[in-house]
């Protein structure tokens, strides 16, 4: 069942965004920051992690999961260190995946020829 579940909220996230790009004319880089900035807003409100409690990677997989680390890493830096944590925190509860984001690309550049568009 919680496969359901992940498919519903991932798919339900993922559909809203491909409305948004077909009928509005917003462009997709200010869908990703609306997704990330919306994301990070619930959590910050706790309304995000009752959404990933329920579906697991359907809500931490898409853009708005990006927001609720960022925003949970920088709740948690500031119970550590105070108001710097407000700046590194964010960063530093996504390293893990920004790290892997990179090194992942950088293979990929290495192992295929990108084609320029015609």
């Amino acid at each position: 069942m919680q496969y359901l579940y992940v498919f519903i909220v991932g798919g339900t996230l993922c559909a809203i965004a491909q409305v948004l790009i077909d009928l509005c004319k917003l462009t997709p880089a200010r869908i990703l920051v609306m997704y990330v900035t919306c994301g990070t807003l619930l959590s910050v409100l706790g309304l995000y992690q009752p959404l990933v409690d329920f579906a697991g990677a359907g809500a931490t997989i898409p853009l708005t999961g990006f927001g609720h680390v960022l925003a949970k890493g920088a709740q948690k830096a500031v119970e550590e260190k105070g108001a710097l944590g407000i700046i590194t925190g964010g960063l530093t509860g996504a390293a893990a995946g920004i790290t892997a984001a990179i090194l992942f690309g950088y293979l990929a550049a290495l192992l295929f020829r990108p084609k320029a568009k015609q």
